[in-house]
């Protein structure tokens, strides 16, 4: 199950003086809730030559009543030109949190684009305390230059 939801303490800048509210999308799978919003960085983009970067703000937290590991990841980033690119590795920025009952962990990581929309999604492959394996889903997500969608 997914939904997306507006927080108040997402926003993006979208102009001289203008706050855009950013979207945040959000899934939980067997406790696991998986939380991300993404912002475009346009003073580390070059938009003349379709070089976008965006930012985006993962929060995974365990909403059940078992302490989980994050052993590894895997991203499915699309492009606006419908070009695939998956991206599997071991924890996330280097860690592979634990999360007891309660518990959360938060990251910050960058994606960079040819285009000025695209979307990522994915899955977090979670061990439990007793080594049952199962992957946490990332709800899909996007990538976009404020106003490109308009």
């Amino acid at each position: 199950m997914s939904e997306t939801k507006k927080d108040d303490l997402d926003q993006t800048l979208d102009g001289p003086g203008t706050v855009r509210r950013a979207p945040t999308t959000g899934t939980t799978t067997r406790g696991i809730r998986v939380e991300v919003r993404s912002e475009f960085l346009p003073e580390r983009s070059s938009v003349r030559e379709g070089s976008y970067l965006f930012q985006y703000h993962v929060r995974i937290s365990n909403s059940g009543g078992e302490t989980a590991q994050l052993i590894s990841r895997e991203w499915i980033i699309t492009n606006a030109d419908g070009e695939v690119e998956r991206v599997k590795g071991p924890g996330v920025v280097g860690e592979q949190p634990v999360l007891p009952p309660g518990g959360s962990f938060e990251y910050t990581s960058y994606c960079p684009l040819k285009t000025s929309v695209g979307s990522m999604q994915g899955s977090y492959q979670m061990v439990t305390a007793g080594g049952e394996r199962f992957d946490a889903i990332i709800a899909p997500f996007t990538l976009a230059v404020p106003n490109a969608l308009n």
